[in-house]
């Protein structure tokens, strides 16, 4: 299984950036995909999970500007991030695991990683 993230960049406050995870190699249907981001000196949190069937759950930090979508035919997940702040910088990596958990928030529970991608927000 390959997760492949892309769509980070450098942008002003405000501004917005799509984030994707590519999908390879698994049954893509069955699959939660997460996303969380690490800012530097700090550990990784969890920003928002989606899987087949299952609500989209969002971090308190992103909810109402940041918005998870899944194209299952593209085996692709997006990640709209909108009015984004200074302390959205991070970066950020897809994660993924066959089924659901309940601690979807744990990354010690998905098993499969993107390699990151920069996201910088200039105040």
């Amino acid at each position: 299984v390959q997760l492949q993230a892309s769509g980070g960049g450098f942008v002003q406050s405000g501004g917005s950036l799509r984030l994707s995870c590519a999908a390879s190699g698994t049954t893509f249907s069955n699959f939660a995909i997460g996303w969380f981001r690490q800012a530097p000196g700090k550990a990784r949190d969890f920003v928002a999970v989606t899987g087949s069937g299952r609500p989209t759950y969002y971090a308190d930090s992103v909810k109402g500007r940041f918005i998870l979508s899944r194209d299952t035919a593209k085996r692709t997940v997006y990640l709209q991030m909108d009015n984004l702040k200074p302390e959205d910088t991070a970066v950020y990596y897809c994660a993924g695991r066959a089924g659901w958990h309940v601690r979807f928030g744990a990354e010690n529970e998905y098993h499969y990683w993107g390699q990151g991608t920069q996201v910088t927000v200039s105040s």
